[in-house]
């Protein structure tokens, strides 16, 4: 549990950070943008795996591929929701619509929460019930001040959550299934770095654009690799909830960015940082409590032990 809470906030902190570093590919449209990080994150979320020993994966699926070749079908489909998924990501910041992405990713712990609750029949505690509570109010809050949600935001919730379920169902819900989510875009990531005009040029422009772009592939491969990570050693609930770190931190990066928030949205965003916040609070008990019970198993075993030592002194 531990491992998959440490991996979901290195890969919040890390996509907060994509949303400024975003700033740094200015020569680059947001398609061309996406295509290069999906070539750039490939050879770095490779690396990724070869040190957490999640390879065997990779070739786990090629020999179920060719046993099963209807797979491909399926795999195709998460590669393409996956994408999409990426594509959005850079392209809102950079078009003004960072805050409607980030509300999606607002959306989408409480739909995974659901999907867990109602498909896996995973259980909710009293501080988790809290934090559901302030976020569907904050959501609830934006659906009926707008009367509708952006497509930027259905997208993002609707979309990543089938990406889970669909990930779980088919059995490649960890690296090795992720790395062929990228692997079988690559052509389209390719077509994609060619549209625009000269684009290659545009490196001969800005010498430095092409360390940008390896760093684009070394944040991705971090923040997705340890995402990925996390959802695999997490309940989809817990795993859910713990989400709401993310866009708390691309919400603060847009309006880092100039975007702004209205006086009507304060009654949406405040209520999910609440729910961050009862999250926090419970993660810090959960923290203390293990401690505690660390603590007590240690002295048990001294007290156990120095009575066995005062047994074998009567004896003598």
């Amino acid at each position: 549990m531990f491992k998959g809470i440490a991996y979901s906030v290195l890969a919040s902190v890390t996509f907060g950070v994509l949303y400024f570093y975003t700033q740094l590919l200015g020569a680059l449209d947001s398609e061309q943008t996406f295509g290069w990080r999906i070539i750039a994150t490939l050879p770095f979320l490779t690396l990724f795996m070869w040190f957490s020993g999640d390879l065997t994966h990779i070739k786990t699926i090629l020999k179920r591929i060719l046993a099963k070749p209807s797979l491909l079908l399926l795999l195709m489909t998460t590669s393409l929701l996956t994408s999409a998924q990426l594509w959005l990501f850079l392209w809102g910041p950079m078009h003004g619509r960072g805050l409607q992405v980030s509300l999606g990713y607002f959306l989408l712990p409480l739909v995974l929460v659901l999907a867990g609750s109602f498909l896996y029949g995973e259980k909710l505690s009293k501080l988790q019930y809290l934090a559901v509570f302030f976020a569907v109010f904050g959501v609830g809050h934006e659906i009926w001040r707008l009367g509708t949600i952006a497509w930027e935001t259905a997208f993002v919730a609707l979309g990543y959550a089938a990406y889970f379920i669909l990930r779980k169902k088919i059995q490649t819900d960890h690296l090795g299934g992720f790395w062929w989510d990228l692997f079988l875009i690559l052509p389209i990531a390719i077509f994609f770095t060619q549209t625009g005009d000269t684009p290659y040029l545009k490196f001969v422009e800005h010498p430095s654009l092409g360390l940008v772009v390896l760093g684009l592939g070394l944040f991705s491969a971090i923040g997705l690799g340890s995402y990925i990570l996390a959802s695999r050693y997490l309940p989809l609930i817990i795993f859910g909830l713990l989400g709401y770190l993310e866009p708390v931190l691309l919400a603060l990066a847009s309006l880092m960015l100039g975007e702004k928030i209205g006086e009507g949205e304060w009654l949406t965003y405040i209520p999910i940082w609440l729910a961050v916040l009862v999250l926090v609070i419970e993660g810090a008990l959960h923290l203390l409590k293990q401690r505690q019970r660390k603590q007590q198993l240690e002295l048990n075993i001294k007290q156990y032990s120095k009575r066995l030592g005062d047994d074998e002194e009567i004896g003598r």
